[in-house]
């Protein structure tokens, strides 16, 4: 969501060395191709982040995050321009700051004012990431180990979510759909996700009826290999989640099924479907559900494969 901002800041400083300093989870995705458009990539983690970000030597840092700990890091590192917001006490820790707006905007707007902020226009361009061709060989040589054949409608899902249950939808629900997209779309459905949604991979498995099949990679991936799979992907079914933003940027028509998170801030930016059951309660952003996730199972399988279904159908 931070890549329309991104790509701002290139267009303003056409000739100026731009790296992304990220989070190891997240940092892989700026060595494919992306509007942010990135001389090089910076890996940070935990208390390495200031020696790391001064051995880079650069002369300015654009804080996206509103921490303290991101401010503190980059005045430890000694760089002399320090822009961001002015949020979480770090005003001092700055040397220029934006006001933030209190109004309710998407994420990706929230960065983008950022930049605006600072006096660097901002155009209404989508985040984009394309894989670069060594990522595309390496997911279709596991997507052929894996049975899927060369010309095959894939259908992904992502049926984790980082922060807690309340955002999942219930993997029953995710059987069911599985099972109908292949029986009457004739599609393979994809299970990808990182290391830590393999329990919810398995009780999709274990809901399938008889004769039907998922191919999971569930923790088969890096976040290379798996933006290579979402690129076969002809639509693509998720939770709020990074997968779900991934896909989006990729091109690919995304589900988003949504429960205790705020759509309006976190939807994916583009033309894509989001499902939802309006309830008093949402959104909460709560991590876990203190009553019967009836915000998550009012999302009904019809309504998910509806959505999907158009999605193919167009494609064809």
């Amino acid at each position: 969501m931070a890549l329309p901002a991104m790509a701002a800041v290139r267009k303003a400083h056409p000739d100026t060395f731009i790296a992304a300093a990220a989070v190891p989870s997240v940092a892989p995705l700026f060595q494919e191709e992306t509007s942010a458009r990135v001389d090089g990539v910076i890996v940070v983690d935990g208390r390495d982040e200031p020696d790391t970000l001064r051995a880079g030597s650069f002369d300015a840092a654009l804080l996206l995050p509103n921490s303290f700990r991101s401010a503190w890091s980059a005045r430890r590192a000694g760089i002399p321009q320090r822009r961001g917001y002015a949020a979480s006490f770090r005003s001092l820790l700055l040397t220029g700051t934006v006001r933030r707006n209190r109004a309710r905007v998407h994420q990706s707007v929230y960065y983008s004012n950022l930049v605006r902020g600072l006096g660097m226009p901002v155009d209404d361009e989508l985040p984009r990431v394309r894989v670069t061709e060594p990522t595309a060989s390496r997911a279709a040589a596991l997507l052929e180990q894996s049975g899927v054949a060369p010309g095959a409608t894939i259908v992904g899902f992502a049926p984790g979510a980082a922060y807690g249950h309340a955002k999942r939808w219930p993997p029953s629900r995710v059987a069911e759909l599985i099972a109908r997209l292949v029986r009457e779309r004739d599609a393979v459905c994809v299970l990808g996700g990182a290391v830590d949604d393999r329990a919810a991979g398995r009780e999709i498995e274990s809901a399938l009826p008889a004769g039907i099949r998922a191919v999971n990679l569930i923790g088969r991936t890096d976040l290379r290999v798996f933006a290579g799979v979402l690129a076969r992907c002809a639509a693509f079914v998720s939770n709020d989640s990074g997968a779900m933003h991934l896909a989006a940027a990729i091109g690919v028509p995304v589900a988003a099924i949504f429960g205790p998170t705020d759509e309006r801030v976190t939807a994916p930016a583009g033309e894509h479907d989001v499902l939802l059951h309006q309830v008093f309660c949402r959104p909460c952003m709560l991590r876990e559900c203190p009553i019967d996730h009836r915000c998550m199972k009012g999302v009904s399988v019809e309504a998910v494969f509806e959505a999907v279904s158009r999605r193919l159908e167009a494609r064809s």
